[in-house]
Parts: structure tokens; sequence; C-alpha cells
């Protein structure tokens, strides 16, 4: 499985304790790049559960989690 990701973001983001979930006194950090609340998670990565492996993959930023497959790579 591969996915392929866009992010926007272009620095650094500092995480401190404003941070903490109040009800479970963590942070989690969306490792997935599909949070709509990124660079937290948000569970986004449920979608992926049913990925075959050896497909690459372009989640589409929508509020259905559209994907396709992609073919082919092309880099330019």
């Amino acid at each position: 499985m591969a996915r392929e990701v866009t992010h926007t973001a272009r620095g650094p983001l500092k995480i401190d304790e404003s941070d903490l979930d109040d009800e479970k006194g963590d942070v989690a950090i969306c490792l997935c790049g599909l949070s709509r609340e990124y660079p937290f998670c948000d569970g986004s990565h449920r979608v992926t559960e049913d990925e075959e492996a050896g497909v690459r993959y372009k989640y589409e930023d929508d509020p259905d989690g559209e994907r396709r497959v992609i073919e082919d790579v092309v880099l330019k």
C-alpha cells in the first residue's frame, strides 16, 4: 500500500501543554496525512482500512474521503 498525500504546511508547528486532549490527557499526531485537523489525528485514517497491498492511492480532500487508484507516478 502507498498513499500520495499533498501537504500545504511549510514550517514547523510547536506543540505544547495547550494541545493536550482534556479527556484523554494526550496528543495524537497524524502520521497518515489525511487528517483535516493536521497535524493532529482526527481518525481519518479509518478510511484506509480496506486498502490493498501493492496499490497506490490518492485521497481527495473532501468530506467523503473519496480515493482514486494511481496507476503511474510521473516526475517531471
